[in-house]
């Protein structure tokens, strides 16, 4: 990290996504966080989401059910999220990358990207019969 204000709290930002291995939320980080640092505020677990995001430490992954959730697995892959249980599962980038022939196509200039799928997962589909 370049930035070196915060190391502590940004390391404990980071071990706490890396250690929830759910895709969690902002929110579930700072829960997560204050069990063993009572001190530390939201904003300081939310601007240190948001500069490990920047750094490409952590994936935001994208806002769905109302809140931004960040992956601490950043090689290339997908996102499946159940809409029942609304967990969300990682799938393997299994389709050839296309940012280098839509940016050539129109000229943009793609920073990044997230393929997200949606529907029921396994279980949630046993359960419903579905």
């Amino acid at each position: 990290m370049e930035n070196k204000r915060n190391t502590i709290q940004r390391q404990l930002v980071y071990d706490a996504v890396k250690g929830l291995n759910i895709h969690a939320t902002a929110e579930q980080v700072y829960e997560h966080v204050v069990k063993n640092h009572p001190t530390i505020s939201k904003a300081t677990v939310y601007r240190n989401l948001n500069l490990l995001a920047e750094a490409g430490e952590l994936l935001n992954i994208g806002n769905f059910y109302g809140t931004t959730h960040y992956d601490h697995n950043c090689h290339k892959h997908y996102h499946f999220m159940c809409e029942k249980c609304r967990k969300v599962y990682d799938i393997p980038a299994l389709f050839p990358d296309m940012r280098d022939e839509i940016a050539n196509m129109d000229g943009f200039d793609i920073k990044g990207y997230n393929l997200n799928f949606h529907g029921l997962c396994r279980d949630c589909v046993t359960v419903t019969g579905a």
